[in-house]
């Protein structure tokens, strides 16, 4: 944990390239936008590629799975090596994934490429950390707000895009273009500096130090909850689609326990 260092920018370095933050909000967009492209597509793609409903729905689930993951297992690698070196492997593996499944020829390969599909998408955690230490003090918050904007608008129009796309050209069409338009996070090879590693714990030591900085940060932990939070509230209409319940019944009250729980966390590791 004491051998991770972090990397911060010259406090009154030169103002970013808009081109540059440009660049890393699209790429930040794209990447993000890949977990989600599968989702209008599943009763068009069950039909011409012969699968039941219940195994194409596994698609998005493992892809979301992937990008657990990846986030666990892969993004804590940007500290350990070149953070440009990470973003081009996963840009690389994002386009050969989207490809996978464009040339996918029966749903195991589908389901396979999805959790590749995920894992690689992470490049969008990448891209973030890198913006956030490339851009000067004064203006980190403005660099960092820019990209994420383009993340949000990558998960926001990314189910928009894929419906339109595969209902009009069919779902490979979609990954085809898919594939192609991630190609454009290998430009990042050439836009973005060399990152010195913050640390050289080894990958296991580095995987433990997870634990260690949620212990020793309550914001962080804040943070994490709190997101927790707004991801129960996103999918709070899911569970009366599929099970209705009345009000005041046993189902939505544990619901509402499960979906409060992280409130109940967050309250616990206040500080004090």
């Amino acid at each position: 944990m004491s051998s991770i260092q972090p990397v911060h920018a010259t406090p009154h370095a030169p103002d970013l390239p808009a081109a540059l933050v440009l660049l890393l909000a699209v790429g930040a967009g794209l990447a993000v936008a890949s977990i989600y492209y599968s989702q209008p597509m599943l009763g068009v793609l069950a039909a011409e590629i012969g699968a039941s409903p219940g195994a194409v729905g596994w698609m998005p689930t493992l892809t979301q799975l992937g990008y657990a993951l990846g986030i666990l297992l892969l993004a804590p690698l940007g500290d350990r090596y070149d953070r440009r070196r990470v973003i081009l492997a996963k840009a690389a593996a994002l386009v050969a994934s989207l490809a996978w499944m464009a040339a996918a020829p029966s749903i195991h390969h589908l389901l396979a490429a999805s959790l590749a599909v995920g894992m690689a998408a992470t490049l969008a955690q990448d891209i973030v950390p890198a913006a956030a230490t490339l851009a000067p003090a004064q203006h980190r918050g403005r660099v960092i707000g820019t990209v994420m904007t383009g993340l949000l608008m990558g998960i926001l129009l990314s189910r928009t895009v894929s419906g339109v796309v595969s209902q009009q050209f069919g779902w490979r069409a979609m990954f085809v273009a898919a594939a192609a338009v991630a190609f454009l996070g290998l430009v990042l090879w050439r836009g973005l500096p060399r990152f010195a590693p913050a640390t050289r714990l080894p990958y296991p030591a580095l995987l433990g130090s997870l634990a260690e900085l949620w212990r020793a940060h309550p914001a962080l932990r804040r943070a994490a909850l709190a997101a927790w939070r707004v991801w129960g509230r996103a999918w709070w209409s899911w569970p009366s689609r599929r099970w209705p319940w009345r009000p005041g019944s046993r189902r939505q009250r544990n619901w509402c326990c499960w979906w409060r729980a992280p409130l109940v966390l967050t309250w616990a590791s206040r500080p004090r």
